[in-house]
């Protein structure tokens, strides 16, 4: 099998699907994932008609088992897994205050903007140290630098969001550790902030197109032999921790 297989979790809409989009386009197989079937299939069968090699597996990144089954299918239908994009997040306490954001909200955030992130990477790691050189990208924001946030001047330290922001300052930490830990190995490990994109996330408000802020990540999964590990990047370069 020549061809390399890469996973997107979150991918039937948005960011996430543009990411597919682009490494289908790159030669790649890839797999949608995404927690509603249909939805998934209904992606998947999107790209294909366009000639791409894509399709669909159901996952939940905040359920075990999904997650577990999704690293059976891959296993056993392709033996490895070349690049990982973890993508599915959400955004649960846009324009509320920190004070006045609710435990729950916060606490649904981490679990799937960064448990999941940790439970996706660590049941598919297996199938990356079985390709010749891995790529796990996990999609962040430029909400999550600590240095954006307290720079009276950005825009990130008007948007103080507890639970988005703070679980992807977790992200580029979590980030950091599969690198060092991964080191040693053909495997590189980065962070991708996509900008500020329309998407259903916002609203449809933003800066960007899904497919421009899709561009970083594809980038990164695609990284050579030589390129960057334990890195935070938007488009135009390395971002500030």
């Amino acid at each position: 099998m020549s061809a390399q297989v890469a996973l997107v979790t979150g991918a039937n809409r948005g960011i996430g699907y543009e990411i597919a989009r682009g490494l289908a386009a790159a030669g790649m197989r890839v797999l949608i994932g995404a927690r509603s079937a249909q939805r998934g299939r209904e992606a998947a069968e999107k790209l294909a008609v366009a000639g791409y090699d894509v399709s669909t597996v159901r996952l939940d990144v905040t359920d075990a088992e999904s997650v577990a089954a999704t690293a059976r299918t891959i296993e056993q239908a392709y033996g490895r897994l070349d690049v990982l994009v973890n993508n599915a997040a959400v955004l649960l306490d846009f324009g509320i205050a920190p004070s006045a954001t609710p435990l729950d909200a916060v606490r649904r955030t981490f679990e799937t903007n960064v448990l999941g992130v940790v439970a996706v990477t660590n049941a598919l790691l297996p199938l990356l140290r079985g390709a010749p050189a891995g790529r796990i990208v996990n999609l962040s924001s430029e909400l999550g630098s600590l240095t954006a946030a307290t720079d009276p001047t950005s825009p990130t330290s008007r948007m103080p969001m507890v639970a988005y922001n703070v679980s992807k300052s977790a992200v580029n930490a979590v980030t950091v550790s599969y690198a060092n830990e991964l080191r040693d190995t053909p495997i590189k490990v980065n962070a991708a902030d996509p900008g500020y994109c329309a998407t259903d996330m916002n609203g449809g408000e933003g800066d960007y197109t899904p497919q421009q802020g899709a561009s970083v990540a594809i980038r990164l999964a695609t990284l050579p032999a030589d390129g960057p590990s334990g890195g935070y990047f938007n488009e135009a370069g390395p971002l500030p921790w």
